[in-house]
């Protein structure tokens, strides 16, 4: 029974140092971030690498997320003789839930790994070490860009997410199963709001791509500097970054709807 206190309390211990250290390393970044005024250039590249490198996926999994939707929402609402309201329950699916949390589950899977792994294999080549020597701060010159482009990504990527569902139930919906056009974009329109539902999507998404690119970051600059050490924190990313993701959600749910 003492031993079992001891792991307890000590993997306790352990959670509380690692919750802090990651605080510290998030205050510093933060600092870091007025650098990025004088050379935007390093924003424009890990925009692109962490939010165009990822859109292909973005697109392809909303249009089918969105077709899936419509689809099960059609066999649902026909039994009621309402199938002319696909087009809502498709939209505020998306835009309130969807589109935010599967965009930063495949962002933390595809641009947070990638992440991780890049930061990581700079430390155990010492590159970052390499530009301490040379009086260049890692946090402004690698880690402050890399954050940015995360938190200014990801709530873009939801929202096109969103856009791609909605066309692909309207293309189930209307041109398979035959609900009028006008009456899909129509009752969508009425029942979506922007500052009720797409401002408080969008929230989301700003969110989840802050607290992603935070443990993507912290992961890599903190790893073991070995090959294995780099694929440890790769999975503790997205695993991290995925239980995040759902949690804050529920957070946001219950305090916005």
């Amino acid at each position: 029974m003492v031993n079992f206190i001891e792991k307890f309390g000590g993997w306790w211990l352990d959670l509380l140092v690692s919750l802090g250290n990651a605080t510290l390393f998030l205050a510093q970044m933060l600092s870091s971030l007025p650098s990025l005024l004088k050379r935007p250039s390093l924003l424009v590249k890990e925009m692109y690498s962490t939010g165009v490198m990822t859109l292909s996926i973005i697109l392809v999994s909303g249009l089918f997320v969105g077709m899936v939707l419509a689809l099960q929402g059609y066999n649902i609402l026909i039994d009621f003789g309402q199938e002319n309201r696909t087009g809502t329950l498709v939209a505020l699916t998306l835009v309130r839930e969807l589109g935010p949390v599967v965009t930063g589950l495949l962002f933390a899977g595809r641009a947070g790994s990638a992440m991780t792994a890049e930061i990581g294999l700079m430390k155990a080549t010492e590159q970052l070490s390499g530009l301490e020597m040379m009086a260049v701060d890692p946090f402004k010159r690698v880690f402050a860009p890399r954050f940015v482009a995360g938190c200014l990504s990801l709530p873009m990527l939801a929202a096109m997410f969103s856009a791609v569902g909605a066309f692909g139930g309207y293309l189930l919906t209307v041109l398979v199963l035959g609900v009028d056009s006008s009456a899909y974009w129509s009752l969508m329109q009425l029942s979506v709001s922007f500052t009720a539902d797409v401002c408080n999507g969008l929230i989301k998404g700003a969110v989840f791509g802050f607290v992603v690119t935070w443990i993507a970051i912290y992961q890599g600059a903190e790893c073991i500097p070995t090959s294995e050490g780099v694929s440890s924190a790769t999975t503790r990313t997205v695993v991290y970054s995925s239980l995040a993701i759902l949690a804050l959600d529920f957070l946001l749910t219950a305090v916005m709807f």
